[in-house]
């Protein structure tokens, strides 16, 4: 019985001087900062109590000058009240600290000081540099004293700021290193400094030494240099996005035992309001350049989740590519939107122009709870999306959205020396979802939310993007920084991906039939049919004649593309044996056609073949592999008053495909395909099938006339 005795006495002890234990903090408004202060604070069962809160700050911002004095004098007038001689108080800051310990091994390492006050260390000595040789040496560690954290008996912390009598403006800092290089004063109060960072870790002058120490459901920052496991971390000086960073994990931000344990907290739900009562978002879509698939980001906008009526519009348009598909959009969906306003490319806006004028309208509108921010670059394929970052609750968040097959994505983890992205060690992590949680990061870009509350207060300022030497996106993050306003990225579910917008060409009616490479995932859900991904596994390829397949490979919007651009082209062959654009100028089997080599599409057509055609030529015809070269690819056109139909003929390929590019019934009667040799027809080709055929010597085959209207075909000789 012994030992439990023992062990419970040694509890009860430990439990009655951790309730000596007060925290205090200076805090007078209750920023990001704070916030992520006291919930570390609150997960560790420290006591806190908090001093200014509602005062003006009057103590600068640490950065341009010294200051802190109105710190001070809380503490000496919130001292005064107290009388506890056995209270132990824990004086810190707030704005920039987290807790990575609780009070028990504070406590312990306190005691182990052996000194009644301990103050927090530094290498770097800071604001009068000329007070070095006053400073006592020390055999290992920090030698310089740090007046953001400090810990001691309330009676020798009373007796230390007793003789406070500067201003609020005053450097608390330059107060206490006074008192610290006096050494009647050090004495009389009884300082030490904790040289090796056991209690608290300042990060200024020390970055390198401070590492993450992943333990089991929680995490640590490892001081490497002193081997030493810090209590109190300090994002001193001009470390607040490291502080940012390490608070992204420590004390259990993210583990990964538990991932995220902050993401599902003090959220913002959507789902019991009625749709009058959702939050007004004002949406500003910006376009800069020329860009693919800007029809399609349209039709994603529609979709979007969220009452339109409860939707603004800013639509920022500075490229005459596109004014027809925004005015269509505008036309057949724009009375849907509360309210929409264009600015049009006439206006010779520029970007930081443009987006400050759209982040103004939400501002002015007192109704305007949210600014979205939306490039056109984005493509946003989870349509609850600006619900989902509303529910965040958060001051600024962006959904993480990544460029298909690189690590490029719409935030920075980290950034350089002079202001530039740098990769923070998560970095590809994050991107790549081996890490998942909403992380505070120090730039954001392309696609984001804004509270409104900060547009009328902190981010104020007209001018947000606006810079001579910075894009605009990292003139607005620098103006956000500075303000000490947090920005968040979420990876917590897909969200989309962005556009290349490389090599995009103008010079066609469908410009975005070029992109199979550039933007191969757009490219494909855009051309290829829903069920392409399907035909294995469902079994949707058919065999309406021997050796012959039939399945499903363009989308609707494909064919019509196809057809469109031909007849924009127009130059269709005359239909005659003599034909310069082939080898030897000669056709045995002439149709009225258009090369895709005239349009300049032969290379995406042999990209279309390799990715989506010989996968299926491989599973039908076992041990042929093909690099789908090919002599010919064209559409063919058949009209009863042109050229109705096809004599029998072999074809000049190892296979050749045939994809429908219209409908029979209702764009033409008649057409369709006999295999001669097997008497076999397929006689209603269904707009984008193709059929898969071989070539040469056993499918022997003509294309049977077209009795109305007008039919089209894409085909391949392919492996000729």
């Amino acid at each position: 019985c012994v030992p439990c005795v023992s062990v419970c006495v040694s509890v009860c002890v430990v439990l009655v001087v951790c309730q000596k234990l007060l925290v205090v903090t200076v805090a007078t408004k209750e920023t990001d900062g704070f916030k992520r202060f006291f919930r570390s604070a609150k997960h560790l069962n420290y006591t806190v109590k908090v001093l200014g809160e509602g005062e003006k700050w009057k103590s600068g911002d640490y950065m341009s000058a010294p200051g802190g004095g109105q710190k001070v004098r809380l503490l000496k007038a919130a001292l005064e009240e107290m009388t506890d001689g056995d209270k132990i108080i824990l004086f810190i800051d707030s704005y920039d600290v987290v807790f990575a310990s609780g009070p028990k091994e504070l406590l312990k390492k306190f005691q182990q000081a052996r000194h009644k006050v301990v103050f927090s260390s530094e290498s770097l000595i800071w604001p009068d540099r000329h007070l070095e040789d006053k400073h006592p040496h020390v055999v290992e560690g920090n030698r310089f004293l740090g007046s953001g954290g400090f810990i001691g008996y309330l009676p020798n912390i009373k007796e230390m700021v007793s003789d406070w009598t500067g201003e609020d403006n005053d450097s608390d800092q330059l107060f206490f290193t006074k008192i610290y290089i006096d050494p009647v004063k050090r004495k009389s109060t009884n300082i030490t400094l904790d040289s090796k960072c056991r209690l608290f870790q300042n990060l200024h002058g020390a970055l390198d030494e401070v590492v993450l120490k992943f333990e089991d459901g929680r995490v640590r920052a490892r001081n490497v240099l002193y081997d030493t496991l810090p209590v109190v971390i300090h994002g001193n000086g001009p470390t607040k996005l490291q502080i940012n960073y390490l608070g992204n994990y420590i004390p259990n931000t993210w583990t990964f035992e538990m991932g995220c344990t902050v993401c599902h907290k003090d959220l913002h739900p959507l789902a019991a309001l009625e749709e009058s009562e959702y939050p007004l978002v004002a949406i500003g879509i910006f376009i800069q350049q020329p860009t693919p698939f800007v029809g399609v980001f349209f039709e994603r906008l529609l979709k979007l989740q969220y009452p339109k009526h409860r939707l603004k519009l800013f639509i920022s348009n500075q490229e005459a590519h596109h004014e027809g598909q925004i005015s269509s959009f505008l036309k057949d969906h724009g009375s849907l939107y509360q309210e929409v306003k264009l600015v049009g490319p006439e206006e010779e806006m520029d970007p930081p122009a443009s987006r400050n004028l759209g982040v103004d309208m939400c501002r002015k509108d007192k109704h305007c709870d949210y600014f979205f921010l939306l490039d056109i670059d984005v493509v946003l394929e989870n349509e609850n999306t600006l619900q989902i970052l509303i529910q965040q609750n958060l001051p600024i968040v962006a959904p993480m959205i990544t460029r298909v097959g690189r690590l490029w994505s719409n935030f920075w983890g980290a950034l350089s020396a002079d202001g530039y992205y740098a990769r923070s060690e998560d970095y590809v992590d994050i991107v790549q979802g081996r890490r998942v949680g909403v992380w505070n990061v120090p730039y954001v870009s392309s696609v984001f939310l804004v509270k409104a509350s900060l547009l009328r207060a902190e981010l104020s300022d007209y001018e947000l993007f606006t810079s001579t030497l910075l894009d605009p996106d990292m003139a607005y993050c620098h103006n956000v920084r500075s303000k000490v306003i947090f920005m968040y990225v979420t990876n917590m579910q897909t969200f989309g991906r962005i556009l290349s917008t490389e090599n995009y060409q103008m010079s066609h009616l469908h410009n975005d039939l070029w992109q199979i490479f550039e933007n191969p995932v757009d490219w494909q859900k855009r051309y290829i049919h829903e069920n392409y991904t399907l035909i294995m596994k469902d079994k949707l390829i058919e065999t309406p004649c021997p050796d012959v397949y039939w399945f499903p490979i363009f989308s609707d919007v494909a064919c019509d593309h196809i057809v469109e651009e031909m007849e924009h082209f127009g130059r269709w062959s005359g239909g005659n044996t003599t034909d310069a654009r082939i080898q030897g100028g000669y056709e045995n089997v002439p149709t009225i056609d258009i090369h895709m080599n005239q349009i300049n599409f032969e290379k995406e057509w042999q990209k279309f073949l390799l990715e989506y055609i010989a996968p299926i030529t491989e599973k039908m015809y076992p041990g042929y592999y093909t690099k789908a070269q090919f002599e010919l690819a064209f559409v063919v056109r058949y009209k009863p008053d042109e050229q109705p139909s096809l004599r029998p003929h072999h074809d000049a390929s190892t296979f050749t495909i045939n994809v429908a590019l219209n409908q029979v019934g209702r764009d033409y009667q008649g057409g369709g395909c006999r295999f001669l040799r097997y008497d076999c027809s397929v006689d209603a080709p269904r707009k984008g099938w193709t059929l898969l055929h071989p070539g040469r010597l056993t499918h022997y085959h003509e294309g049977l006339p077209t009795t109305a209207g007008v039919r089209y075909i894409a085909v391949s000789f392919v492996d000729p």
